[in-house]
C-alpha cells in the first residue's frame, strides 16, 4: 500500500496487518507519567521579545532551564494567528485526502527531492512499518509546494515564514541562556541567512484497529536545532522525561518546541535533544505539523569552542548538516542512533 490511509479505507480492518505489529506496546504505555511531578515548561514568546529587560531576562532564564531539563517546551502568545494555524491544518488534511494518483507524483525516492510523501519512515529498510503517512517539503532556502490543493501553497508560505521568524527569536534567547552573544547561534550557523534550511513535515495517523500493537513514530530525536510543532487537537505525542513517557496535552493555540540533535552537538551536550514518540488510537485521525530548523546544508556543525570545557573536551565530531540528514535517512528511526555515532569515546 502507498499509504496507511488507503489501507484503512480499502477494507474494514478488525486487526492489525502483521507487517505493522511492533509487539505489545501496552507495557510501555504503563510507563507513562500521566501527571508529571513537574509541569511542562511554558515560554511566553511576547515576554521573550519584550522591550522590558527584566521580563526578557527572566524569560531567557526560563528558556534555558527548559532546554536543560526537558529539551521541550510550549510557546504561548507567539503572534501566529489562530486562523493561519487552522488553515494550515485544513490544507494539510486536504492534501492527504487527494486521490492516490494525485499524491503519487510526489512519491520521491531521494532525500532532497523538493516534495516527498509516503508512509512509515524509510519503508525500504523498516522491518516493521509505522502507522503513519507523511508529507515532507523543503521550504527554505527554496520554497516548494504541491500544486494541489489549490490553496495549500499560499498558506504554507505564510506559515513557514512565521515559524522561521519564531525559531530565530527562540535561538537568540537560547544563545543568551548559554552565556553567549544574542546572535551567536544564528550567525555562527547561518540560521537567518538566505541559505538556511527549513523542512516542513506533516504526519497523518489514521485510526488503528489495534493501537496497542502499532506505533506512529518510535522513540527518536530530531535533526536540526529546533522543531516547532502543532497538531489537530488529537493527543498522541509523548516526550521522555526522567525515564518516563509524558503524554503532552498542549494548551490551546500553543506551539510545541523541542531541541534537536544539532543543538546537542553545538552546545557540546549541555542542551540535549529530547527523545519523543507518537502513539496512535482507534477513534480519530491525528495530524501533526512540524517545521525543522537548521543551518545551510553544507554548514559544518561542531561544538562551540566557548562551550567546550578544558577538562572535558569536545564530546562530538563535527558533521555537515547534509551528511547528518543522509545518515539519518539511511537507517530505520531508532532513538539517538545517529547522534551516538558522532560521540567521542571518553
Amino acid at each position: 500500500m502507498f499509504s496507511v490511509k488507503e489501507l484503512v479505507e480499502s477494507v474494514p480492518l478488525t486487526s492489525l496487518p502483521s507487517n505493522y505489529i511492533f509487539g505489545n506496546t501496552e507495557s510501555n504505555r504503563h510507563c507513562l507519567l500521566m501527571e508529571p511531578e513537574e509541569t511542562v515548561p511554558i515560554i511566553d514568546f511576547s515576554l521573550l521579545t519584550s522591550h522590558d529587560p527584566h521580563q526578557r531576562s527572566k524569560t531567557i532564564t526560563q528558556l534555558g532551564n527548559a532546554c536543560l531539563n526537558w529539551g521541550f517546551f510550549m510557546v504561548i502568545n507567539h503572534g501566529v494567528a489562530e486562523t493561519l494555524r487552522d488553515e494550515m491544518v485544513r490544507e494539510t488534511e486536504s492534501f492527504f485526502d487527494l486521490r492516490g494518483e494525485e499524491k503519487k507524483q510526489y512519491a520521491g525516492k531521494k532525500l532532497f527531492d523538493p516534495i516527498r510523501c509516503g508512509t512509515s519512515f524509510n519503508a525500504n529498510v523498516d522491518e516493521t512499518l509505522l502507522w503513519r503517512d507523511y508529507l515532507k517539503i523543503h521550504v527554505h532556502p527554496h520554497f516548494n509546494a504541491p500544486a494541489k490543493p489549490s490553496g495549500f501553497s499560499k498558506v504554507l508560505r505564510e506559515y513557514c515564514e512565521k515559524t522561521r521568524e519564531m525559531a530565530s527569536e527562540l535561538l537568540r534567547g537560547i544563545s543568551e541562556s548559554l552565556g553567549l552573544e544574542e546572535r551567536y547561534i544564528n550567525e555562527k550557523l547561518g540560521v537567518e541567512s538566505s541559505e538556511s534550511h527549513q523542512l516542513f513535515v506533516a504526519n497523518m495517523y489514521p485510526p488503528c484497529p489495534q493501537p496497542e500493537l502499532a506505533m506512529g513514530l518510535p522513540p527518536h530525536s530530531d535533526h536540526g536545532l529546533l522543531t516547532i510543532l502543532m497538531q489537530n487537537g488529537i493527543q498522541g505525542l509523548q516526550v521522555m522525561h526522567k525515564g518516563k513517557w509524558v503524554l503532552i496535552n498542549p494548551l490551546p493555540n500553543s506551539f510545541l518546541v523541542n531541541t534537536g540533535d544539532h543543538m546537542e552537538i553545538l552546545t557540546n551536550g549541555k542542551y540535549k535533544s529530547v527523545l519523543h514518540r507518537a502513539v496512535v488510537n482507534n477513534k480519530a485521525t491525528r495530524i501533526s505539523i512540524g517545521t525543522a530548523h537548521g543551518p545551510p546544508l553544507d554548514t559544518l556543525v561542531s561544538p562551540a569552542k566557548e562551550l567546550v570545557a578544558d577538562d572535558a573536551g569536545q564530546a562530538y565530531l563535527g558533521i555537515t548538516y547534509r551528511n547528518y540528514l543522509e545518515l539519518q535517512q539511511s537507517k530505520s528511526l531508532s532513538g539517538k542512533s545517529c547522534l551516538d555515532r558522532l560521540r567521542f569515546s571518553m
